[in-house]
């Protein structure tokens, strides 16, 4: 199956996600520059995306090499569902391409969050993603948490599920180094998803040298948006990354893509973004290359007093 039309930036189709290299998550080879697809379902003022553009924009990451796709099923909006955009998008689905998702948080039908899953209630979710994205096992589960409390209950609930068939490979989210220890000695753990990015979050940099001294994928989350979260870009960018970019004719989240990518080769970046244009500028991100001196410059704000 094939999607997508040639890419801009002088790579043609199937080779621009391909320009930042790959990483061997578990058993599968994924691109370092994957999708995200938290922002199909609604754009920034809340309203409800427009669905042919969503779909265009998933078959498009995929028809310029995209093979490792970020979802939940709490991904939706009132009348959206990411998991079933990709469903309709991509279904049936090309053979390389990797499907991750979270567990662990659940929205009632109104949006409100729920309590965090209770092992028993983790099997519901798995099963609610795989109906919707009509797969028969899921490739990558993270299980996302919030706080600090033990975990090891509900990945061993996972684990089981894995030993099942429902799941391949298993990987942690939002988690301290010490919750990655705790899942570890109960089943592998093939990624880590964390927020971070050039200044933000910068408390997991031990984090990611340590998942790259063990082969584990460095997923960030926010990675462009950073303090603005769910919202996006919300902050006046800063003058040197500004100036990076206008040194390479770039977009500021193209350097920030390219910095992320330059962390270590396990990161796997998931900008996500409705927008055909904003594609094309994420996916041109992974053929940036920073200089050392520039990667010096950026340093000193991701280091600056006061970056959360």
């Amino acid at each position: 199956m094939t999607f997508g039309a040639p890419a801009a930036g002088g790579l043609g189709a199937g080779r621009q996600a391909a320009s930042a290299g790959t990483w061997q998550l578990g058993d599968r080879t994924v691109n370092r520059l994957g999708f995200g697809a938290m922002r199909l379902t609604a754009n920034a003022d809340g309203s409800p995306s427009d669905r042919d553009r969503a779909i265009r924009v998933l078959r498009q990451a995929v028809g310029s090499g995209v093979n490792h796709i970020d979802t939940a099923a709490f991904y939706f909006s009132p009348l959206r569902s990411a998991n079933e955009l990709i469903n309709r998008a991509l279904a049936p689905y090309p053979d390389d391409l990797v499907i991750a998702t979270k567990v662990g948080p659940g929205r009632d039908p109104s949006g409100a969050w729920l309590p965090l899953a209770t092992p028993a209630q983790l099997r519901g979710q798995v099963e609610e993603n795989l109906r919707q994205l009509g797969r028969d096992h899921l490739d990558l589960v993270n299980l996302r948490i919030h706080g600090r409390k033990p975990i090891a209950e509900l990945f061993g609930a996972l684990a089981e599920l894995r030993d099942a068939g429902l799941i391949r490979h298993l990987g942690v989210s939002n988690v301290q180094p010490w919750q990655l220890a705790e899942a570890q000695a109960v089943a592998p753990v093939v990624a880590v998803q964390n927020p971070y990015g050039l200044g933000y979050r910068r408390r997991y940099d031990p984090l990611l040298r340590t998942c790259a001294e063990q082969g584990i994928a460095f997923v960030p989350f926010f990675s462009i948006a950073t303090t603005g979260r769910e919202a996006g870009v919300v902050d006046a960018e800063h003058d040197e990354v500004r100036a990076v970019a206008a040194a390479h004719g770039v977009t500021a989240a193209q350097v920030r893509l390219a910095w992320a990518l330059n962390r270590g080769p396990n990161v796997l970046v998931i900008p996500g973004t409705g927008n055909p244009d904003h594609l094309v500028e994420n996916m041109a991100a992974g053929a940036l290359r920073l200089s050392d001196e520039e990667l010096a410059r950026l340093e000193t704000i991701h280091q600056a007093p006061g970056a959360e």
